[in-house]
This record gives C-alpha cells, sequence and structure tokens, in this order.
C-alpha cells in the first residue's frame, strides 16, 4: 500500500459521506502499485498508463474491440450435463456453476461469436477467466468444436483468446478429453486451409497450452503474459534448478520460438487485420 490508500482516502473519506465516493474510483496496479482512476484505466483498454501492465480484459469489452465496428453476433452453444460426476470438495460442483454464472452473467468459461475483422469473416472463441478460472470442461470442448464448425461453414478465420488454469478438475477424464477433442478441432480446419490463429492473454496454463492454444498458424501473445503448462514452483522442485529470470512470460516465449509476437492490446486488431490480409487475401492466378 502506499500514501494515496493509507492518507488521501481516508482524510478524503472523512470530507465526503460514503455513499458519495465508488468504490471503484481507484484501482492499484499490481505491477507499479500506483493507483489509477478506474476511468482513467477503462479509456485506456485497462492498461496500466505508468507501467503498460495489461489488466484482464472483460470478453465482451475484448470482442468490441476486435469486430469491425464493435458489431458481432454470439452463437448458442451446445447444451453438456452440467455435472457429469455428480463431483463435491469442499462444495459441490452444481453449486460453484450457479456462482459462476451469477458471477458473471454467462454459461460457461467461454463465449463464441463471429462477425469481421478488417472485412474478413472471423469466428472468435474467448474465455472468461472469472467463470471458475477460466477452467475448460465439456461445455468449452464442445464450444470450441462448435466455433471450429462455424468457421468451416463460413470459410472464416478461427481465432481462439485463452485465458485459463487449464482442465477443470470437478469434470475429472472428460475435462481431459477435450485436449485431444479440441486440438483435432483445429486440425481438421487446417486441412481445409482456413488460418487459425491464438491470441494468449494472462495467464494461459495447463490443458489449455498442452492443447488447442499453441497450435496457431499465427501465435501472438499479450505483453507479460504467463503462458504455461505446470507452475514454475512445480518445475523447479521436479527438476531441481533455479529457472531463468522471466519464465514462461510471454517475452521469453518469444525470444525463445514458441509464439510469434508480442503485441499491445491496443494493436491487436491492427495486427489481426494484418495477419489475415496475409493468409486470407485471394492470391492473383
Amino acid at each position: 500500500m502506499n500514501w494515496l490508500t493509507n492518507y488521501v482516502r481516508p482524510k478524503i473519506s472523512k470530507l465526503v459521506p460514503k455513499k458519495d465516493i465508488p468504490d471503484n474510483l481507484w484501482t492499484q496496479c499490481p505491477k507499479c502499485e500506483k493507483m489509477i482512476f478506474h476511468k482513467e484505466l477503462e479509456e485506456n483498454t485497462f492498461i496500466c498508463p505508468n507501467c503498460n501492465y495489461h489488466f484482464k480484459l472483460a470478453p465482451l469489452k475484448r470482442l468490441e474491440m476486435l469486430f469491425d465496428g464493435g458489431h458481432y453476433a454470439l452463437i448458442q452453444l451446445p447444451e453438456v450435463k452440467e455435472d457429469p460426476l455428480d463431483f463435491v470438495d469442499l462444495k459441490k460442483y452444481i453449486d460453484r456453476l450457479k456462482d459462476a454464472r451469477k458471477k458473471t452473467k454467462q454459461d460457461d468459461a467461454i463465449l463464441v461469436a463471429h462477425g469481421m475483422i478488417g472485412g474478413f469473416p472471423v469466428v472468435i472463441g474467448i474465455f472468461d477467466f472469472s467463470f471458475m478460472g477460466g477452467s475448460m470442461g465439456t461445455a468449452v470442448g464442445e464450444a470450441i468444436i462448435a466455433a471450429a464448425n462455424l468457421a468451416s461453414l463460413q470459410q472464416a478465420a478461427l481465432i481462439l483468446v485463452p485465458a485459463s488454469g487449464g482442465a477443470r478438475m470437478q469434470e475429472g477424464m472428460l475435462s481431459l478429453m477435450q485436449m485431444p477433442r479440441t486440438t483435432l478441432a483445429v486440425k481438421l480446419l487446417k486441412e481445409k486451409k482456413l488460418p487459425y490463429i491464438t491470441l494468449l492473454t494472462n495467464p494461459t496454463a495447463g490443458g489449455v497450452t498442452a492443447s488447442f492454444a499453441m497450435l496457431g498458424d499465427i501465435a501472438i501473445a499479450e505483453p507479460d503474459s504467463t503462458i504455461a503448462f505446470a507452475g514454475a514452483r512445480v518445475i523447479e522442485q521436479t527438476i531441481r534448478e533455479k529457472l531463468p529470470e522471466g519464465f514462461q512470460k510471454s517475452e521469453y516465449l518469444m525470444k525463445h520460438g514458441m509464439i510469434d509476437a508480442v503485441v499491445d492490446r491496443r494493436q491487436i486488431r491492427d495486427e489481426l487485420i494484418k495477419i489475415l490480409g496475409l493468409l486470407m487475401r485471394p492470391k492473383n492466378k
């Protein structure tokens, strides 16, 4: 904490009635620890104006930023059995789903939308980390397959935007089965010579990284994003060695050839238009 939170805000609170001070007036950057007016942060596409830290971005906001004119259509996703294992840990899985749906106003951890980017037809599957850490269960697997099928039907590019901790433990082996299923869906799309692009955001981890997330024809990532399979601490304990500085960060992965580019959020739409132009523009015969 700093003087803004320890001194300035308490002083303001004494002068102004509590109901006149919105709870979201300030946001503290987790990287530089400076306080930012929430409105300023929102106007800057949720990027810290001081250190360029990229905050998590709500899926609907990102879709609005990416599609031409902010116009897109969400598709109805396939229905799946909600609690196939009747799983209970500290809480019933069905209750966790209800809480996540109430919190996010979404059915599960992914949305699928279609529209145009730079005049090119595109289908986007985008994760919501707020929904149980963006974990991949059967609903997410079915959604990605539906997105690939729609891209194939529309002769469109497929863009997947993961933000996930990996497979959803409450669905056990069924969640792990989504890894080969989504991989196969991407493979079938590639066989039709349609572009598949991944936009990796913070974090992209576990079974998501180990499947469709690393299979893009072009893989781009936001700055300082954690992209990994296992956690750094687990790896260090396994190999009994200290990992390099910045290990599993997007910049490190680009330097070592795992991804193609690290792009500031404000330039991602332009970068996608450039890529789509190269991959989808008809060649002169």
